[in-house]
């Protein structure tokens, strides 16, 4: 049995972008479809740390004091550690500010659906699978199919689709955008462990065998740990021993010593990230629109993606509110859109890249290892 549904706009992707842009266009009275994969929030991988840029755009739309004060830890200081010891740091501008903000993106991500879901005009649907773009007889996109985990099929019909679903966007694939990849040389390698009692909420970095190794404090009483492993290595890795490689680790970490013995006990404790970054020639065509990841694929450096995927959010639902008003989903109107992010995020995408090409000017002394 197919479900048809209508709406103003539909999105897909339930991730930060997607679901910020759900929340700020029902609360100014557009009716609005918001489609997840995943079916629990918050399972699928997002950056969760957020800068100054995400900070003032949360509070000004008044969501980030939304979020219980649990879930915000505020981090204090930037570490680059050699030798067992802080050669260089990063700290607040101003008494009482802090380096970013860490969310779990679970707590976010339920914070603006639940917003949302206070208005009559807003649908999410998880658990579901966007299988096709529709388009009318002009060629102006105007709608997806889609199909639930129980293999019911969904048909959307709306003004205009918007693509907030990630790097490997499958809205971007059926809209025929390609994806002009940036390789970087690095895969990234995910654990987290327990913070040991009196942990500062701190960003540690360091070098280990010429790779990065970072440590981010989490809300809740963990310490993610991302370590830079070279590109396309990891099944050459996992054949090596394990116990010499997370060694490692402890000998640059030594006060983590009992956490990481606990909790990283074979290879299956880490989680592989490809890394990658990319530009698509257009961010949108007539009645679509893409955003975050989708468009300007970010590597993890300098915590960007996740705070220049909440401003195309933020951006875009003030252009659609005043396209639908005008009733013009057309490919000029939407890459207005475009025209004024784009220089903004590609100038990001080049501080990525300088950061990474600058690392070891962090470190005093040198950081042969």
């Amino acid at each position: 049995m197919k479900q048809v549904m209508e709406s103003d706009i539909c999105i897909v992707g339930g991730g930060p972008a997607g679901s910020l842009l759900a929340c700020l266009l029902v609360q100014s009275g557009a009716s609005v479809i918001l489609l997840e994969k995943q079916s629990v929030i918050g399972s699928a991988f997002r950056g969760e740390i957020l800068n100054d840029v995400g900070e003032q755009l949360l509070r000004r739309r008044e969501l980030l004091q939304k979020i219980p004060v649990h879930s915000r830890l505020s981090l204090e200081e930037v570490q680059y550690w050699f030798d067992k010891q802080i050669v260089n740091n990063i700290v607040p501008d101003q008494p009482g500010g802090n380096v970013g903000i860490h969310i779990p993106q679970r707590d976010m991500l339920t914070v603006l659906i639940e917003e949302a879901k206070a208005y009559p005009h807003f649908t999410y649907l998880s658990g579901i699978t966007i299988t096709a773009l529709m388009q009318n007889q002009q060629g102006q996109f105007n709608g997806i199919m889609a199909k639930g985990k129980d293999g019911q099929i969904v048909e959307i019909h709306s003004s205009v689709v918007v693509g907030a679903d990630g790097r490997y966007s499958t809205v971007r694939k059926l809209a025929d955008i390609p994806l002009n990849k940036n390789g970087l040389g690095y895969d990234l390698l995910w654990a987290r462990i327990p913070a040991p009692e009196g942990w500062r909420p701190v960003i540690r970095s360091t070098i280990v065998d010429d790779q990065q190794l970072h440590l981010f404090t989490q809300a809740g009483g963990f310490i993610q740990i991302g370590w830079n492993i070279p590109k396309g290595t990891y099944t050459e890795l996992r054949k090596d021993k394990f116990e010499p490689f997370v060694e490692r680790l402890i000998r640059s970490f030594p006060d983590l010593a009992e956490q990481v013995q606990e909790h990283i006990v074979s290879w299956e404790d880490f989680v592989l990230l490809d890394i990658f970054g990319g530009t698509t020639p257009t961010w949108a065509k007539s009645g679509l629109v893409l955003i975050g990841d989708a468009v300007h694929t970010m590597t993890p450096t300098g915590a960007f993606g996740l705070n220049e995927a909440l401003l195309d959010a933020d951006i875009l639902c003030d252009e659609l509110l005043n396209a639908l008003k005008d009733n013009d989903f057309s490919e000029d109107r939407l890459r207005g859109f475009e025209a004024g992010r784009r220089l903004a995020t590609d100038q990001r995408m080049q501080e990525q890249l300088q950061m990474e090409a600058e690392y070891r000017d962090n470190f005093i002394p040198s950081t042969a290892s």
